[in-house]
């Protein structure tokens, strides 16, 4: 097992993962921006180093000083956590090239997955379901685009093959549009990715957002912990999570997610991992996986018991998995609320010093959260201070101690998005279950 592993990210999952490390009896190291300094997992580290100013870019983006940070404490690890350099094959070339282990997957993996034309051809080979698209680049062939779009049928969207986070995407719903979006689609991944290939694929109308989560090891194993719903979204960002996802039968479970297992041991996957789908009228549809800790993997957690951080880091160590795929078994249901430092109204971020803070508890609550009474949220970054989760023996009754902990949060000195949770975790739909990717942007006028 590791000795010394350096956190490579800030907030909330850097405190997760130091947590992890420290059960495990790994110590280790917080980098952290100038801003960044009264953090609480730099105060709570063996040792830190401050990387830059404030400025993601100078900081937590900086290659360079992430590695120096590893050389000059003998760390023999980097964690990256999630955003910043976790899907950045660069990164984790250059710190195993650099004689660290990249706590991920290989390079190559997060490569052929960070290009979603590349992602979409090997799923299709490893029998997951895609959605009906142009199997591969649409190119300057005008009456090819034409005829992949006719084959297709309408409505398309055109999406930019080094796209992510919903950027890089056009939906077509006529022929006559279909031309102009295919170039202004390139013209923007080219300036926003550095790679103006696109692909075309079958707009789904009224979707969900339902994902799986993996765990592979260097030994051939691989299993899934089952599906999170997703679907409540402004903007192509999740609000609120849960596990398993309303109306997903245990047979379906098990199909989908052993496609995604079998997948992970076809192209070699290793580490924690996310197959994300869209899913209507019964069929799974992939869209993209991501390469790392999600930010909702504690509504996981809480179903399957696993410690997803922990088999992380003993999968990077060369450990074989703790777990088979008879093991794990769903308990009960898990929901996630992100806390974000923002007017609930206009979503502007909130940043501020915190004058005030109560958590909620009690059976079944769980807060993940890096902030504390006087802590000063930094203008510089993500707005989520947080995550509220809640788990239940069913999803009503996890819906129920979520709104009471909700009732029970304080966080004054700053404005958070609080009410809009209150909000959403007493709308009839989505009490019901099954709500698409669109209600909540519907529901809230955008």
């Amino acid at each position: 097992m590791f000795e010394k592993i350096v956190i490579a990210n800030r907030g909330e999952i850097a405190l997760r993962i130091l947590r992890a490390c420290r059960e495990m009896g790994i110590k280790t190291v917080a980098v952290h921006s100038s801003a960044d300094r009264d953090l609480k997992h730099v105060r709570l580290a063996d040792e830190s180093v401050c990387i830059g100013p404030p400025s993601s870019l100078e900081s937590y983006l900086n290659m360079p000083a992430l590695i120096s940070a590893a050389e000059v404490t003998d760390a023999v690890a980097i964690h990256p956590g999630y955003g910043f350099l976790s899907e950045n094959a660069d990164f984790a070339e250059r710190v195993e090239q650099s004689g660290f282990t990249f706590i991920g997957p290989r390079p190559e993996t997060i490569r052929l997955m960070g290009d979603k034309v590349s992602a979409i051809e090997c799923m299709r080979a490893a029998g997951v379901p895609c959605v009906p698209g142009s199997d591969g680049p649409v190119g300057d062939d005008p009456d090819e685009a034409v005829r992949i779009a006719r084959q297709i049928g309408y409505p398309v969207i055109i999406k930019a093959a080094g796209g992510g986070g919903g950027r890089g995407m056009r939906v077509v719903h006529s022929e006559a549009n279909l031309l102009n979006a295919i170039s202004l689609t390139k013209s923007e991944a080219g300036s926003a990715f550095g790679n103006d290939m696109v692909y075309m694929e079958k707009f789904l109308e009224n979707p969900r957002h339902v994902e799986i989560q993996v765990l592979a090891d260097t030994h051939g194993n691989a299993i899934h912990l089952g599906e999170r719903d997703c679907s409540m979204q402004r903007r192509h960002q999740k609000v609120v999570e849960e596990a398993p996802a309303p109306g997903i039968s245990p047979e379906l479970r098990a199909e989908i997610g052993g496609r995604c297992a079998r997948a992970c041991i076809e192209f070699g996957y290793r580490g924690a991992g996310t197959f994300e789908f869209l899913y209507e009228n019964g069929e799974f549809y992939f869209i993209e996986m991501n390469t790392r800790v999600q930010v909702e993997h504690p509504v996981t957690e809480l179903i399957t018991g696993v410690d997803i951080v922990k088999e992380q880091i003993r999968i990077a160590a060369g450990l074989p998995l703790s777990y088979t795929q008879d093991d794990i078994q769903i308990r009960g249901h898990a929901v996630e609320c992100r806390i974000n430092a923002e007017d609930p109204a206009t979503f502007m971020p909130s940043p501020g010093t915190i004058t005030s803070l109560h958590f909620p508890g009690g059976p079944g609550v769980r807060v993940d959260s890096h902030i504390y009474n006087g802590y000063k949220v930094p203008p510089n970054y993500d707005s989520m201070i947080g995550k509220l989760i809640c788990h239940g023996e069913t999803r009503d009754a996890a819906m129920a101690r979520m709104r009471t902990a909700l009732s029970e949060l304080i966080i004054e000195g700053i404005k958070t998005n609080t009410p809009l949770h209150m909000d959403i975790c007493a709308d009839a739909n989505f009490l019901a279950g099954g709500t698409n990717i669109h209600y909540l942007e519907k529901k809230l006028g955008l």
